[in-house]
């Protein structure tokens, strides 16, 4: 089973046929940065150290990999089946620099989880350095099992500060007197800075749950969120989320400057993606976003038209 399969195999069906319920592992994924989950404390290895000296490593610090480090450079990677290998061809005592993979994939610190285990399924690997954005220095390394133990140690904390913090959002409307009463919150998304990807969504969710918006409902709203706003960070300029919450309802509205969509039949395949390579190696563009909001949500509309932008409307029944 992949990581990506095991962290949503939790998925179930609620009540309403065709919208998953979805689990706060799930929206966890989202929300939490690579950082949080990542290793700090990462042993390494030089090119012209030998393969005897990989295999005392792993042995000793029960470790599976280990990042090879040219001065402060990072050049390569070697792993415990490159060391099987080596063992059956019995030379030991190679250089790591003769054995390591030199084609790196690495993640970057501050890239949302979910890229993270996106790269997993891709590339099929154990583990991935991590490195800072700008000085592309290596800052630690995660596994599966980082991730997986992130996830659960999340889930007891966020379950408790759920129960402490919310109160009713019925609270709010209720000593408002109008016909209909909307509060509007509105969220600037920039083009192409993945650096701070998905922090709009988590905002929004932040005060999902402070208004008493109920826990299910928030986390399909915050996912459509996600994928409404990394849709606005790969393929535009920037834009705007622009949420409408009611009683019983709550309305995200994604609105763009960018290219346009050409044709949204095809842009609703599963899997159909127009994000250049370069994106798709940072673990973006896998082309289910908008499936994903559409299954997350109870409606959606989506308008475009090529060189003038995207508008993309979607919205929960909150059923307070």
């Amino acid at each position: 089973m992949s990581l990506a399969s095991e962290v949503v195999r939790q998925m179930k069906r609620s009540e309403i046929p065709g919208i998953p319920q979805l689990t706060k592992t799930q929206e966890l994924v989202y929300e939490l940065r690579v950082v949080e989950a990542m290793k700090v404390h990462v042993f390494t290895i030089t090119p012209e150290q030998t393969m005897e000296d990989v295999r005392n490593l792993l042995r000793d610090k029960r470790i599976s990999g280990l990042p090879v480090l040219e001065g402060d450079n990072l050049v390569g990677i070697i792993s415990i089946e490159d060391l099987l290998k080596c063992l059956r061809e019995g030379k030991i005592n190679d250089k790591v620099k003769d054995r390591m993979t030199r084609n790196i994939v690495t993640v970057y610190a501050d890239e949302p989880l979910t890229s993270a285990i996106n790269r997993f399924g891709v590339h099929g690997f154990g583990r991935f350095p991590v490195i800072d954005r700008q000085s592309q220095k290596l800052l630690g390394i995660i596994t599966k099992g980082d991730i997986i133990r992130c996830l659960l140690s999340r889930l007891e904390v966020s379950h408790r500060d759920e129960e402490i913090s919310r109160y009713r959002a019925g609270h709010l409307f209720e000593d408002i007197v109008s016909d209909r009463s909307v509060l509007e919150l509105r969220y600037r998304v920039a083009g192409s800075d993945f650096q701070k990807a998905g922090e709009q969504s988590s905002k929004l969710k932040k005060n999902l749950f402070r208004l008493g918006v109920p826990p299910e409902e928030a986390r399909r709203i915050t996912i459509a969120s996600y994928e409404a706003e990394m849709n606005i960070v790969v393929f535009t300029p920037g834009g705007e989320l622009i949420a409408h919450i009611e009683p019983e309802k709550v309305t995200v509205t994604a609105v763009d400057q960018g290219p346009g969509i050409p044709d949204i039949n095809l842009a609703m395949q599963p899997g159909y993606s127009t994000a250049p390579d370069w994106v798709r190696e940072l673990g973006f563009g896998a082309g289910m976003g908008l499936p994903n909001i559409k299954n997350c949500t109870d409606e959606m509309n989506l308008k475009s038209e090529p060189g003038k932008g995207t508008n993309l409307e979607f919205t929960v029944i909150t059923r307070q």
